[in-house]
């Protein structure tokens, strides 16, 4: 019997101590009469004062506990509850049976303690001794065990499932986050940035000492004269017509807005002269376009177009002036075409 002893405690295992599990469904943590009689007769003793700490979780545990009168209260990690211990209660048995096993729980006593303390060496004489005695013990902790196990197994199954909760409802969030957002900052019919979006863009700008170089000030000719003839709805079509074609002239860097109406900016992170008369250019001939395009969709209409190159430093609201001033020379000079602020 010895050499089953042996072989019993040279095991490795992940188990959790069974003794710091929140409690057991088969075999409990009490020693019988005979049992405490017998595992009395080895091992030393321990007196804990209130509060004196015994081992600490993550300590290496070689020893079984036997509390011989007094209470040792067992705390767990945050997700399990702490544990209450009494007299002729035993723990940290799988200290013997598992070689270096980590304690999975702080051990301290809440009262004064007496306690036995039984060892490596203590147990495998104990197996010598009374074999019959000492396999009924261990089916009994190997129980405790299993249930243990079983209901943490249960446990971390049902904080997995909150976990999937959780993250779902984060998504959720995120996208209702997502499309606030975008209603805070985008224009509902065009899907061009707003003037909020426009606001934001141009304080990041500021922060970054890296502010826009050009802008484009857009004006649909004659929308009042649209509108009275062909209906809002197809005021509205040319609205998003224009929003399409900046927006594609804008690249990741710019922004498109519709500032409101009929009126439209792009702004320009990077731009020389070069650059910025050929997004305007683009804009008026990918306008033209929809115009003439034959079997077009009511709604079409040309725009006008004010220039600006931005000077570091400048404030927006002399920037758009600016635009505005050339965007309504165009205008006088009969729409459909852009007209540059050079001063």
């Amino acid at each position: 019997m010895s050499g089953m002893g042996s072989g019993v405690l040279a095991v490795q295992t992940g188990i959790p101590d069974s003794s710091i599990a929140a409690g057991a469904s088969m075999g409990c943590a009490r020693l019988s009469a005979v049992e405490l009689a017998l595992l009395q007769q080895y091992g030393r003793r321990r007196v804990l004062h209130a509060g004196d700490v015994l081992f600490r979780r993550g300590d290496a545990g070689t020893s079984m506990f036997i509390i011989i009168s007094g209470a040792i209260g067992l705390d767990f990690c945050q997700d399990m509850p702490s544990k209450q211990l009494g007299a002729h209660d035993f723990f940290g048995e799988l200290g013997l049976l598992i070689e270096h096993h980590l304690r999975s729980s702080d051990a301290r006593a809440t009262e004064e303690t007496v306690l036995q303390e039984v060892s490596h060496a203590d147990f495998q004489r104990l197996i010598d001794l009374d074999p019959e005695m000492v396999l009924f013990f261990l089916r009994r902790t190997l129980s405790r065990v299993v249930s243990s196990e079983q209901r943490l197994v249960d446990q971390l199954s049902r904080r997995n499932q909150e976990l999937e909760t959780a993250l779902g409802n984060l998504y959720n969030a995120n996208d209702e986050l997502h499309q606030t957002r975008e209603l805070v900052y985008c224009d509902d019919l065009t899907g061009l940035s707003n003037r909020r979006a426009l606001t934001l863009y141009l304080q990041k700008a500021h922060r970054a000492g890296d502010g826009p170089q050009g802008l484009l000030l857009i004006d649909c000719d004659d929308f009042k004269g649209l509108n009275d003839s062909q209906g809002h709805l197809a005021g509205d079509h040319a609205l998003q017509s224009v929003g399409r074609v900046l927006s594609s002239v804008a690249s990741r860097d710019d922004i498109a807005c519709r500032l409101g109406g009929d009126e439209f900016c792009v702004l320009l992170h990077r731009a020389d002269e070069a650059r910025l008369a050929r997004a305007a250019e683009f804009v008026l001939e990918a306008v033209r376009g929809l115009v003439a395009y034959p079997g077009a969709a009511p709604g079409a209409c040309s725009v006008s177009i004010g220039l600006v190159l931005i000077e570091a430093g400048r404030p927006w609201n002399s920037i758009y002036s600016r635009a505005d001033r050339a965007l309504y020379g165009a205008k006088r000079r009969g729409g459909n075409r852009a007209c540059w602020s050079r001063r």
